[in-house]
């Protein structure tokens, strides 16, 4: 479920500004289409999460609380209250609640750390909201969204169910 270095490799390149910029973008397309994701976070909505992918030279920082994400180099030190780490393609699973997250986190595919109550609220509220990245983000491809949302769904397909798992 990693990222291939042949794609992974060339993100070294991207600069944090552009990632963050469209990180942001994502972000804030996803609260348009699902208004309610952080409210279920009750107390925890003025956390901060940081995601940072094996795969991928960049961490992920959101705070719920002001709808936004910071972009960090992978290396950079983090001031997060909770952390998940794990292949760029298990947390993208996750977020659409497809992976079950405890099996994940048994078998090592999966690094939690930090505030542990505020990840479980932020695993409720994201099962709660029913998030599609493919279709909830295609139409910010105007109009090539049918085609960006059948090919990132055949990714997804291929990457999560027709990929060998080995349990340990």
């Amino acid at each position: 479920m990693r990222l291939p270095p042949a794609i992974a490799i060339p993100f070294d390149l991207v600069p944090i500004a552009l990632a963050e910029r469209t990180a942001n973008m994502l972000l804030h397309r996803l609260m348009r289409k699902h208004p309610a994701l952080f409210e279920r976070l009750g107390e925890h909505k003025a956390k901060a999460y940081a995601f940072r992918p094996v795969d991928l030279p960049f961490t992920f920082v959101i705070s719920p609380a002001a709808e936004e994400v910071t972009v960090l180099r992978s290396d950079a030190e983090i001031h997060a209250d909770a952390t998940v780490e794990g292949p760029f393609f298990i947390l993208l699973a996750l977020m659409e609640g497809r992976l079950d997250g405890d099996a994940l986190f048994f078998s090592r595919d999966l690094s939690v750390s930090g505030d542990m109550e505020a990840t479980l609220a932020l695993r409720n509220a994201l099962d709660d909201c029913e998030i599609d990245l493919p279709t909830d983000l295609a139409p910010l491809a105007g109009p090539f969204a049918p085609l960006v949302a059948h090919t990132a769904a055949r990714i997804r397909g291929k990457v999560l169910f027709e990929e060998p798992h080995a349990w340990n």
